[in-house]
């Protein structure tokens, strides 16, 4: 899953290395004791150069500089770090391989904003940062890649399970997204991912003009033995979904799974149908669903549907075959909304909670 950003990350990592190389330990040793003996007719040891350089110097300045805490790395801080054995990254270190890894991030379909917020955050934590020789700059690399990559990753993040556990029963999800994506599927899966944490669920279908949308959900009701709700073709979507509440209520269900016909956001009749079941159901959450392998085309939906709906978080379906990866770095950070589950195959058991912090360390290599 997502190997070929993870070969980008890769190669980033590896390009800073290369531009970023320790001088040879001996040359360096040889270096620094140069620069620290003392002149032949000093008689002695010489005091810091802070403490005899006289007010306005150059020296001092360049102590001030170190002091300030300046992005841009001083001259003294340059020399100090050498005679530690440190290596400071410098602009200079990073302009290759951040533009390089600029255009693999917009090679895996990840949103431009998104790879912006990446590429500061990489800057800011390793402009300037010196590391120690035992140390290695592919270390110091992959954290500045974790911290940037959990920050845009993790954006609204919540704890799903303990918010069915914690809310007032029924909980009421509904489910949007465009025709194709696997909505009514994720359904059926995340009605199964409830079930094996002890979790009782209905579908209703709202999903009512689609000719076969009855029988499609059905056969996933009869498959795992869930009851399911619906109305004749071309009903009310939120009489449907409401009906969907009052049996769940009635017969002590957990939760209530709502699906809804496919749509863009563009289709008025059709998002005036969600404006009617927020209105008339009030669900606790609406989850949008799409494909992780539609990349950049699944970010710019999912804002569109939130800027038209309000989302309360996402499902990327197909995220196994899923490559580059763009829409799972994406969609939170555009949305200011998680993504909470993912679709890893076929089974109904394929639905795996989303975990930044786990998915952070597998694009980097660390499991």
């Amino acid at each position: 899953m997502f190997d070929g950003l993870k070969d980008k990350l890769s190669g980033f990592r590896e390009d800073v290395e290369e531009n970023a190389e320790v001088e040879e330990p001996a040359e360096r040793d040889e270096a620094a004791a140069d620069e620290s003996a003392a002149p032949e007719d000093s008689g002695g040891e010489q005091p810091a150069a802070s403490e005899t350089a006289p007010a306005g110097s150059p020296a001092e300045d360049a102590a001030a500089d170190d002091e300030d805490g300046d992005n841009e790395p001083s001259t003294f801080q340059r020399a100090k770090a050498f005679a530690t054995g440190r290596i400071i990254i410098e602009e200079e270190d990073l302009e290759q391989p951040l533009w390089d890894l600029e255009m693999a991030l917009l090679e895996s379909d990840v949103e431009m904003s998104v790879a912006e917020r990446i590429l500061d955050t990489v800057r800011e934590k390793m402009l300037g940062e010196s590391r120690k020789q035992v140390e290695t700059t592919g270390e110091l690399v992959e954290s500045a890649l974790h911290d940037a990559l959990l920050d845009v990753i993790a954006v609204g993040q919540f704890d799903f399970e303990e918010r069915i556990a914690e809310a007032d029963k029924p909980v009421t999800i509904v489910f949007t997204g465009v025709n194709g994506v696997g909505k009514t599927t994720s359904i059926a899966k995340l009605s199964e991912w409830l079930a094996d944490r002890g979790y009782s669920s209905v579908m209703a279908n709202g999903d009512t003009y689609r000719a076969g949308a009855n029988e499609q959900i059905q056969e996933h009701a009869d498959r795992l033995d869930r009851e399911l709700i619906s109305h004749d073709q071309g009903g009310d979507p939120a009489a449907v979904i409401y009906d969907g509440v009052e049996y769940a209520e009635a017969n002590d269900i957990d939760v209530v799974l709502g699906d809804t016909a496919g749509r863009l956001h563009t289709s008025d009749d059709l998002m005036a149908q969600l404006e009617k079941i927020d209105r008339v159901v009030d669900p606790d959450m609406t989850l949008f669903v799409d494909e992780a392998v539609a990349g950049q085309d699944a970010v710019n939906r999912a804002k569109e549907f939130n800027d038209a709906a309000e989302i309360d978080g996402a499902i990327l379906t197909k995220a196994d075959a899923d490559s580059s990866g763009g829409a799972a770095i994406s969609v939170a950070y555009v949305t200011g909304k998680p993504i909470l589950f993912l679709g890893t195959g076929q089974g109904y058991d394929d639905l795996t909670l989303f975990e930044p912090e786990e998915l952070v360390e597998s694009l980097l290599g660390e499991d």
